[in-house]
């Protein structure tokens, strides 16, 4: 569809409701293709999952999106887990206690193991870690300040040691999820044994399907449902039919729209809580010295021209609020450091004070990063224009070849439409995934957009091994305003968590996080 182009007679929130409505793709590059949703009807034992990301591993060492993380953790385990409370629970592990300044004892819970009946032992931890660690472009090694080395004490018992303190790390390995060493790669695993209460029985990472059993020998309590489909259903309309039509029992990650529309409806129920994933327009720090996007008062320029109000308020009606601060609010340590306003006169004037005219920008995204992401960015393409700057659009169909891009090793950009959810509810983890970046890190593409400021990247490795909260808190308030002072972003959110549900499918405890405890959720009828 052709852009939809400015009208002296309609207002910049008509134009808005006229993007929202309209859906279209305005994208350069490839466009997902429809994709109708999965047919017949899941069976009175069968609880049929619609996502709108492909899930292509189910593991997490590139943990792509929150949704995955519901699936990912009824396959595999951690030591630990975070609750819907924010709260690091004991699953694979039965203690897990700090021991010292820079030591954590732990102790494997008696009789855990994998579905083929091995035990889980304390080399399948020490080879997770390194495992992820090797992954090139890993997600989950981003939120450590530092990969803690494995001391085995007897055959259930083991400390982790760092050289600094890290005082989080009970949260932290919630995010290492355990497979057998021997077969555990630095790679993404689509299938293997796990220690969770689901088996896979079918696996195919290409279209983001599989299909799920219960685990007949699974060390905790059964789980409540026998089998669960897994489908990839990239366009929102054909989730919201066959949720409504019950050939998908939950879909996540809706509209606004959709949500209004499915909550009138007998049979299906909204499920919303206050997120803790953060949905930004991240700039690209990889850019050249010289480059106009090198400075930040150019960064800061262009954020001028973004009507984030309008956004909130006629894209995404009133689902999230714009963030006033570099994490979402809802994490602990998260303080309000600053907010986007919208003033395209000051956007023009300071550009050009700064000789910067006609700047083209191009702006990336991946089909689903976020609900109602093609007319939110279509609106900033208008809103662009509107300062005197070029923008273009390229959109990249789920599955296909961003992260390279992201990494600097496909081709150029300016603005990623991007999001980073958060499976600890600390600050801290959000900050050093993000502007954690190093030399060390960019060398490997291991930094978040080539985010890269050590004077930043000190102050968050001082937080994270300071042991008194209210110390921590303050270093982390003071790095949040540092990294605000570096325009990373040309826009930034933060989402409701959104699900829809047939009734049949209850106790479903939706967390902040996006995600929630599979083998909890029973069926009714």
């Amino acid at each position: 569809m052709s852009r939809l182009p400015p009208s002296p007679v309609l207002s910049r929130r008509a134009l808005l409701r006229l993007g929202a409505g309209a859906g279209a793709g305005l994208a350069l590059g490839p466009l997902t293709a429809a994709c109708a949703g999965p047919t017949g009807a899941p069976g009175p034992g069968t609880v049929s999952l619609g996502l709108n990301r492909s899930l292509v591993s189910l593991d997490n060492k590139l943990n792509q999106f929150d949704a995955a993380v519901t699936v990912q953790r009824a396959v595999r385990q951690a030591l630990t887990s975070i609750g819907t409370d924010l709260k690091p629970r004991l699953v694979l592990a039965d203690r897990f206690e700090l021991t010292g300044p820079t030591e954590w004892t732990v102790r494997l819970r008696q009789g855990v193991r994998y579905s083929d009946g091995t035990p889980v032992t304390v080399a399948d931890v020490a080879t997770a870690l390194t495992m992820y660690e090797q992954v090139n472009g890993s997600y989950i090694m981003g939120l450590f300040p530092e990969v803690p080395s494995v001391e085995k004490i007897d055959d259930r018992t083991f400390r982790l040691h760092t050289e600094r303190p890290v005082s989080t790390l009970d949260y932290l390995m919630a995010n290492i999820l355990i497979s057998p060493a021997a077969a555990n790669r630095p790679q993404e695993l689509s299938g293997g044994v796990g220690s969770g209460p689901y088996v896979v029985t079918e696996a195919d990472g290409g279209s983001g399907e599989y299909s799920l059993a219960a685990n007949r020998a699974y060390w905790g309590p059964r789980p409540r449902i026998d089998r669960v489909r897994v489908r990839f259903v990239p366009e929102e309309a054909g989730r919201v039919v066959a949720i409504r039509s019950g050939e998908l029992d939950v879909i996540d990650s809706i509209t606004p729209d959709s949500a209004e529309q499915l909550a009138g409806l007998p049979g299906v129920r909204i499920e919303r809580i206050t997120g803790t994933r953060i949905n930004q327009l991240f700039y690209n720090f990889r850019k050249p010295r010289g480059h106009p996007l090198a400075d930040a008062r150019v960064r800061e320029a262009l954020t001028y021209a973004i009507d984030g109000k309008a956004l909130v308020d006629d894209v995404m009606t009133g689902s999230a609020e714009q963030a006033e601060g570099v994490v979402p609010p809802a994490l602990r340590g998260a303080v309000r450091v600053g907010r986007y306003v919208h003033d395209p006169a000051r956007a023009r004037r300071m550009l050009d004070e700064l000789g910067v005219r006609d700047l083209p920008v191009k702006i990336i995204w991946e089909s689903g990063e976020f609900a109602a992401d093609t007319s939110v960015m279509e609106a900033v393409v208008e809103m662009l224009r509107d300062v005197g700057v070029r923008p273009s659009l390229r959109q990249f169909e789920p599955g296909g070849d961003i992260l390279q891009w992201r990494q600097g090793r496909r081709g150029d950009w300016d603005v990623l439409g991007n999001g980073f959810g958060n499976q600890t509810g600390l600050a801290l983890t959000s900050l050093q995934g993000m502007f954690g970046g190093t030399p060390d890190k960019e060398r490997t593409r291991d930094t978040y957009q080539g985010y890269v400021f050590p004077e930043i990247a000190a102050k968050l490795a001082d937080a994270s091994g300071e042991t008194d909260p209210e110390k921590r808190d303050q270093k982390l308030a003071d790095a949040q305003k540092a990294i605000w002072a570096t325009w990373p972003c040309l826009w930034a959110f933060v989402p409701n968590a959104v699900l829809a549900r047939r009734v049949r499918v209850r106790d479903l405890a939706l967390a902040p996080t996006n995600s929630y405890d599979l083998a909890s959720v029973r069926l009714e009828g």
